[in-house]
């Protein structure tokens, strides 16, 4: 197997070095890139080919953090994003997976936390940080009109699949990787709370996406 391929997107230079001997301790064969400004940041990110996953902050300079988030999902829609940041708010939370970040980790979190936060993402879960459990409970948008809590890519796996499509043919369909189709059937089927594509595919009938 290929080793892992990390970029590490953080303005504080201390904060960027502290993470990338982090990140070569747990995974020693790994590639780390790194970058303090987010333009830069998405030129490595086409540059690097089999990118796997992005550890990013959100208060960056010249471009909003939630505006970069976007920007990776849209040129690099199979690479998975976890956020660190110092911000410990649960809107802001709820905003960067709704932005479609498969994790969210406060700065204030131990290295131990990050580091389970980031083999979670890398095996296609999400990432929430215990803040959530202790936040009240807030009306959080829909993601996607029709299915409370997926964002559009998980809806438009979603509807493939319960059109009985395999993984194969839905990363040729909507053109990704098979094991971001993979991981985008693990988190639907954690959202909707269910146990199996035959159930998932049940749910995607009663939101009436097929």
């Amino acid at each position: 197997m290929r080793p892992l391929t990390l970029l590490v997107i953080d303005d504080h230079a201390l904060v960027r070095e502290s993470l990338v001997l982090l990140l070569r301790g747990a995974w020693p064969e790994a590639v780390i890139l790194h970058e303090g400004e987010p333009r830069r940041a998405l030129v490595a990110a086409d540059q690097a080919g089999d990118l796997d996953l992005v550890l990013m902050d959100l208060m960056m300079p010249l471009l909003d953090g939630i505006d970069l988030l976007a920007e990776f999902r849209a040129h690099h829609p199979a690479v998975p994003v976890l956020i660190l940041s110092a911000v410990d708010d649960p809107a802001q939370v709820r905003r960067a997976l709704a932005a479609g970040a498969m994790g969210y980790v406060p700065k204030s979190a131990g290295a131990q936390t990050l580091l389970a936060a980031l083999r979670l993402v890398l095996a296609g879960e999400t990432y929430v940080p215990r803040l959530m459990l202790d936040a009240a409970p807030a009306e959080e948008p829909a993601r996607s009109a029709g299915a409370p809590g997926l964002t559009p890519r998980q809806v438009d796996v979603l509807r493939l699949l319960a059109q009985g499509c395999s993984n194969k043919q839905i990363a040729r369909g909507l053109g990704l990787a098979e094991k971001s189709v993979k991981a985008h059937v693990t988190a639907i089927l954690r959202i909707l709370q269910v146990e199996n594509r035959t159930q998932a595919a049940e749910r995607a009938r009663n939101f009436a996406l097929v």
